[in-house]
């Protein structure tokens, strides 16, 4: 660990550090066991601080700290509390991995990330998309102009982007390192998150990517590829097909589905778990399978108004669906997708399969009571994946 820590050090005091991320918690799962760690660049009231953020599975910290302290905390928490260690650099990208308390495998790669974070901690905030910055995708599809200017109407559509490739960028680590990346987007549209993923992993990341943009409007799909035959892009596709009936039989490394009217998401999720996607994510909308089936007496408060019915049928929706896919053996969060002030119905769910994916019986139990205390008889995410146990 010696090497890696000398690197991190070296990194801090040459300006050549952009971020380092700490993975793969130690130990049995608890409410207190931390699950991810993150170090960034930031200036507080004109001094540079490096910003350490710890994440449980409940709840999220924030430190500011000086460089010999992210040192100190690297040194006591690699390898007795999170066993992967990833720095990022200006120079080149080292990983230290640690299987058993005491050994560890140092890797040094050429560097993936070509622009420091911002360090700015009260700045206008940076995006992985920059405004300012020419991007031909975006120009192409009538956000930005063509010297990088975000027009004013798609404003919130430019967040709306950068907000999804930050999920996405936090989601790298936990798919393949090497080889080409494959990706369905379920329910694509017009496709300007499917276009910036292609961004993400080819522009940022080069990564060789597969991605197979998926919608049953023939319209469109002939738009977006047209979209590729005019930027040139290699490694994306458009189909004109239902979301139930894909054209890959490819492993998939990344499922998405944003915004799949109803029950669309349960077919998109399902097929997802099928494949033993490595990750997923959902944004859904327009949850009405369950509203017609609530029906309990100790629920009557809040399903005599309609508004609120409609709304404990959408967050039900999204927490049994959440609880279906733990089941199936993934480990799964519901986060805010963009700031409310933007729109106000946009969740995401989050899905890392696990290594560890067995079955739990409890949780099954779980999920159950919460159907009878709703009155729930069908949910088609359970329906659809059957008796699918993860292998």
């Amino acid at each position: 660990m010696d090497n890696f820590l000398t690197a991190l050090s070296t990194s801090l005091a040459e300006g050549t550090f952009i971020s380092l991320t700490l993975s793969k918690p130690r130990g049995p799962h608890t409410d207190d066991r931390i699950k991810r760690e993150t170090v960034r660049p930031v200036e507080v009231r004109g001094q540079s601080r490096y910003q350490l953020t710890r994440q449980y599975p409940q709840r999220e910290t924030h430190e500011n700290l000086d460089a010999d302290e992210v040192v100190r905390r690297v040194s006591l928490g690699l390898g007795s509390v999170l066993k992967h260690a990833h720095l990022f650099t200006t120079d080149s990208d080292i990983a230290a991995r640690s299987n058993q308390p005491g050994d560890y495998r140092v890797s040094v790669s050429p560097p993936s990330k070509r622009v420091p974070s911002s360090v700015a901690h009260d700045r206008k905030k940076q995006h992985l998309i920059s405004e300012g910055r020419p991007c031909p995708f975006l120009h192409e599809l009538g956000v930005m102009s063509a010297d990088g200017r975000v027009h004013r109407a798609k404003q919130d559509k430019f967040r709306q982007i950068n907000r999804f490739l930050e999920f996405v960028e936090d989601v790298i680590p936990h798919l393949p390192s090497e080889g080409p990346l494959d990706v369905v987007d379920f329910g694509c549209g017009l496709s300007y998150l499917t276009f910036a993923l292609h961004h993400l992993l080819t522009v940022i990341h080069s990564r060789e990517v597969r991605i197979l943009g998926i919608d049953q409007n023939a319209h469109v799909i002939d738009r977006c590829n047209q979209t590729c035959k005019t930027l040139k892009l290699q490694g994306i596709e458009f189909t004109a097909e239902a979301i139930d009936a894909p054209s890959t039989s490819r492993k998939v490394h990344l499922a998405v589905a944003l915004h799949a009217c109803d029950t669309a998401t349960d077919d998109a999720l399902a097929q997802a778990v099928r494949w033993q996607a490595d990750v997923i994510l959902a944004a859904p909308c327009c949850q009405h399978e369950l509203a017609p089936q609530l029906e309990s007496d100790a629920l009557t408060l809040l399903t005599r108004h309609g508004i609120l019915k409609e709304r404990l049928a959408a967050m039900s929706t999204d927490a049994l669906r959440a609880a279906v896919l733990e089941q199936a053996g993934y480990r799964t969060q519901v986060i805010e997708f963009i700031d409310t002030e933007h729109t106000p119905k946009n969740l995401l769910l989050r899905a890392i399969r696990r290594k560890d994916n067995t079955p739990n019986a409890q949780h099954m139990t779980h999920i159950e009571e919460l159907k009878t205390l709703l009155g729930i008889k069908h949910l088609r995410l359970a329906t659809l994946l059957g008796n699918h146990s993860p292998e």
